[in-house]
């Protein structure tokens, strides 16, 4: 009995001193749950107001091009390509290592391009078709175009698509510069003779302006025998269009 008197009394330190530590610690608890909910209010702010803006970035980068402001009028514009068989205009690089029209085959050209009333030398087109299909059975071929109409001082228009050499197509318009900045739409191709004679007719959107009157001019009516006229060939003072692209 003594002894266990004894012990009990050498073990009642150790229980009140983790008795007063576990009073100590529970006391100190309010504290830092206290610390952690008392952040401070600007600081605060400076978290809502990052996350508002990561999410109107979010917002604004998703934004439909098709709902901007890019003025929607369409201009209509008529001009003529004509291959005077003076620039070695196309050449013919057979990519495809074949005897016949094969796919990957190139051919840059570069022609002269005229007013719709053939009175006024305007400027060049200039790019590259890539041979997609050769068609024997209806003796033509199907590329993808990529070229651009070059026209003085009031620009340059910029067209991508299909070119079939046996029917009437329609490419995009991609974008210009000058007048033409902005540029978007389509065009439609008539094949008059191939590869030597082009009718075209821009359905031109996303311009700032109207286009000038010197290019709205009442077109000659496509047809196989259309030429320029001698003075916009020779490229005569008052036949071409301001500083025209050569």
């Amino acid at each position: 009995m003594a002894a266990a008197s004894a012990h009990s009394l050498q073990s009642t330190p150790s229980t009140l001193n983790l008795s007063r530590t576990t009073r100590a610690t529970t006391a100190r608890s309010p504290n830092l749950l206290s610390f952690k909910n008392s952040i401070n209010p600007v600081f605060s702010q400076k978290l809502t107001a990052s996350a508002s803006h990561r999410r109107g970035f979010s917002v604004n980068s998703q934004i439909n091009p098709a709902d901007s402001s890019r003025p929607t009028k369409v201009h209509e514009l008529c001009v003529y390509e004509i291959n005077e068989r003076d620039r070695g205009s196309p050449a013919y690089l057979r990519l495809g290592q074949k005897p016949v029209n094969s796919l990957g085959d190139l051919v840059p050209f570069t022609n002269k391009v005229y007013s719709a009333d053939l009175e006024t030398r305007l400027g060049i087109t200039a790019g590259i078709c890539i041979l997609i299909k050769n068609m024997p059975e209806k003796k033509g071929d199907r590329y993808e175009a990529i070229y651009s109409f070059h026209l003085g001082d009031y620009g340059q228009i910029s067209v991508q698509g299909a070119y079939v050499t046996t029917e009437e197509t329609y490419l995009s318009v991609t974008g210009g510069t000058g007048i033409f900045a902005g540029a978007y739409g389509q065009v439609k191709l008539q094949q008059l003779v191939f590869p030597f004679k082009l009718f075209y007719t821009f359905y031109l959107q996303g311009l700032s302006a109207d286009l000038p009157s010197e290019l709205l001019v009442t077109p000659v009516p496509p047809s196989p025998a259309v030429e320029a006229s001698p003075a916009a060939k020779a490229a005569q003072p008052g036949a071409t269009c301001p500083n025209y692209t050569d």
